[in-house]
Parts: structure tokens; C-alpha cells; sequence
């Protein structure tokens, strides 16, 4: 008789089997570093003093997520370091005079340096604290996460922000699964503070101040995700032909993961499709003018949709990938995902039936009334303090300082 293991039991066991290596992995490499320590005579940050604020950022582009913060620091006159894992971070050319910036080393190497960190407070993006390779230094008092995205919480690999002390969340559906999650694992609760969505606030900042967009054709951007899940891996060149089928101006914006991972699909289609007066391939760094002058979005789980729906008042057409839950903690809750929710008041879902009647797809979510207050309802369940949100982070983060500080002199 064969043992049987369902998909999504299999997937979780998968999960813990690789955080049990990477933390072994990680203990060795660890203990290594401690012996260098111990042989260079003990000249190591651990006996600095203790910095009051930390952000540690594993990517380059969580830059524009972290940025509202510095510069609400920098405002203050208040100091804050900010660590990176990326040797081309933008954070490391900032002209703020309280952000000090460094490159503490890629993978591993930054973690083994945060295990060593004495700090008051970190504050991260950075999922999976004390799960896999980044465990908690002894002499940093409070982790405090903040969400990069306008979207569920629970789409984190499991056990993603368990172990944070506080949560810096957008919404209450939000907080709901938050203790949900608390309750089902027997965690104790964590502090829960909503403060919005800064990255987001200085991105509506921006469009006011640049105003409308020239005048241009129907405009509709393609901004698919990648795996084997995303639009190009599902419906490959078919959506590029029913597209410019349309007449409509078409916008062709591969995630830039794509190029990597899946490079021969995009040579291929940009060979296919060579750019022409109706067809362009967007490649550019910073997406705000392309979604500026895009009049309707068409993506899949990516999480542009809700950076362009939200904050540039446009509808969306999206696709419902088979999308498999369980490596999620998502995948422990019975309430249905809030995207599940939000996707069909913001747009049209496109299916394999119904791509022949794309251009009908498109009209109708231009004119439908339907759509526009759907996303003034999405806004207000996952954007709340609209314009704040840097103001509320760094209020936070000083006041529990304070308290920090004082409890300590207490003991």
C-alpha cells in the first residue's frame, strides 16, 4: 500500500523541509562568522552602540516603498540607517542628510549581519523573519513590518510576518486575517497599527502635480506577471493578436523577471510581434508615465492593479489564474481572499471564452459606470489615512521609540 500526501499537505512539508536546511545551513554560517569575531578580537558591530532606527530593505526596488519614511525622517531632523541587500539600491545615492544608507552584502551575507544588529527598531518589508535565513538578533528590541502593496496579507509564504512584533497595514480586512492567523497558530497578538499606503500617497502626489495626459489614442496596456500562471504562459501571442485586432494603441509591459526566467517565450514574442505605430514594448524603470497614458490595464495576479486602479481612477481587465494556495498562509483560512472580492468591482475578468469579444471587454469597462464606483469602495477598504501614510509610519516608529527607550531606563 502506498502512503498518499494531498498536494497541499506535501507543499507545507516541502516549505518546512527547506526552512529546516536553511536554517541549518544558516546556523554553520553563523558559527563561522562568530569564530572570526572571536579571532579579530572582538572588533565587530556588536559592541557599537545601539542605533535607534533601522530599515533593511532586501531589494532595490522597495526603495519607493521605504522613501516616504526617510524623507518624513529627514523632515523631523531624525536619523535613520538604512541597510540594503542590493549593491545598486537607489537608497545609496539619497541626498537625505539623516538617511545613512549602506550595502551590507547580498543573501546570507546581509542576514549574518543583521544577526549581529543592536538596534532599537527594525523595520522591514521583508517576509519571514525567524523562518528561514533571517533570525532575530538578541540586541534588537521590536521588528515592525510594513506592507508593499495595496493587497492581502496573507499571500506571504507561511509563517511571513508571525514573528514581527508589530504590522503596519492599509486595511481591516487586513487585520482580520492577522488574528485569524494569531488564533488558529496560538501566537500572541501582535501590534496592529494602519497607517495606509505611503509609496502609494507619493505616487497620487505626483499625478496631481503632473496633471492629465496628452491627448492619445485608446491606449491599452498589457502588464502581464510571469510563471507558468501569467497571461504570456497561458494564452502566449493569442492576446497580442486579439489586441491589435481591436485598433485600439497597444502597450506591451513584460514584468522585467521575465527576461530572465523566461527568455526564449520573450524573444520569440517580440520577434512575433515587432514594435509599430500601434505596438510598443515598455521596458522603462519607472512605470508612471506609461500608466499615465494608458487608458485600461489587462494583467493577472501582478500587483500593478492595484497601483493603477487605485491611484490613477482607471478600470482594469484581469484573467483568474489556477492559483495555488498552499505555500500561503492564505491557505489556512477559510474566508475567501479580499482580492476575490475587489478584482469584480474594478473590471472584467478575461477568459479563453470570452478573448474573441476583447474590444466589447474594453469598451465596456471605459464606460460602465459600475466599475468607477467600484473602485472608490476598493479604495476606501484598502487605502485608509489617504495622503498620511509616511506621517502616520514615522509617528509610529518615534513614539514607540519613546516608549522603548523609557522602559527600558525603568529596568
Amino acid at each position: 500500500m502506498r502512503l498518499y500526501i494531498d498536494p497541499g499537505t506535501g507543499s507545507m512539508l516541502f516549505t518546512i523541509l527547506l526552512g529546516v536546511i536553511g536554517a541549518g545551513i544558516y546556523s554553520v554560517r553563523m558559527l563561522l562568522v562568530k569564530i572570526r569575531f572571536a579571532l579579530s578580537g572582538g572588533k565587530a558591530e556588536a559592541n557599537e552602540k545601539k542605533i535607534p532606527f533601522v530599515i533593511f530593505s532586501d531589494d532595490r526596488r522597495y526603495w519607493r516603498v521605504f522613501e516616504p519614511v526617510c524623507r518624513e525622517f529627514d523632515r523631523l531632523g531624525k536619523d535613520i540607517v538604512y541597510y540594503t541587500a542590493s549593491p545598486d539600491d537607489p537608497a545609496l545615492d539619497n541626498s537625505y542628510e539623516h538617511v545613512k544608507a549602506e550595502f551590507i552584502g547580498s543573501g546570507n551575507k546581509a542576514f549574518a549581519r543583521l544577526g549581529f544588529l543592536n538596534a532599537s527598531i527594525v523595520l522591514s518589508t521583508t517576509p519571514g523573519l525567524d523562518v528561514y535565513q533571517w533570525k532575530r538578533s538578541k540586541d534588537v528590541q521590536y521588528y515592525v513590518h510594513m506592507y508593499h502593496a495595496a493587497s492581502e496579507v496573507t499571500l506571504y509564504r507561511m509563517f511571513g510576518t508571525d514573528y514581527y512584533d508589530a504590522l503596519l497595514v492599509s486595511g481591516q480586512y487586513q487585520i482580520r486575517d492577522i488574528r485569524a492567523l494569531e488564533k488558529m497558530r496560538g501566537l500572541p497578538q501582535k501590534e496592529i497599527v494602519t497607517i495606509g499606503i505611503p509609496y502609494m500617497d507619493d505616487m497620487a502626489a505626483r499625478l496631481e502635480a503632473a496633471g492629465p495626459a496628452a491627448e492619445h489614442p485608446r491606449t491599452v496596456l498589457l502588464a502581464p506577471s510571469w510563471g507558468p500562471s501569467a497571461i504570456f504562459s497561458v494564452y502566449g501571442g493569442k492576446i497580442i493578436d486579439v489586441l491589435l485586432k481591436t485598433g485600439y494603441h497597444v502597450i506591451v509591459r513584460p514584468h522585467p523577471q521575465s527576461f530572465t526566467s523566461e527568455k526564449e517565450m520573450m524573444d520569440k514574442l517580440m520577434k512575433e510581434y515587432p514594435e509599430s505605430e500601434q505596438l510598443e514594448w515598455n521596458r522603462d524603470n519607472d512605470n508612471f508615465e506609461v500608466l499615465r497614458r494608458s487608458d485600461i490595464l489587462i494583467s493577472d495576479f501582478s500587483g500593478v492593479i492595484f497601483d493603477f486602479t487605485l491611484i490613477y481612477d482607471k478600470p482594469v481587465i484581469y484573467t483568474d489564474p489556477d492559483f495555488d494556495l498552499s505555500p500561503y498562509d492564505a491557505w489556512w483560512l477559510d474566508t475567501p481572499l479580499w482580492t476575490a472580492s475587489a478584482l469584480p468591482r474594478i473590471g472584467c475578468q478575461l477568459t479563453e471564452d470570452n478573448m474573441a469579444n476583447l474590444k466589447e471587454l474594453i469598451d465596456s469597462c471605459l464606460t460602465d459606470p459600475q466599475y468607477a464606483a467600484g473602485r472608490r469602495s476598493v479604495k476606501e477598504e484598502t487605502w485608509e489615512h489617504f495622503g498620511e501614510g509616511a506621517q502616520r509610519a514615522a509617528e509610529y516608529l518615534l513614539n514607540k521609540y519613546e516608549e522603548l527607550t523609557h522602559t527600558e531606563e525603568d529596568n
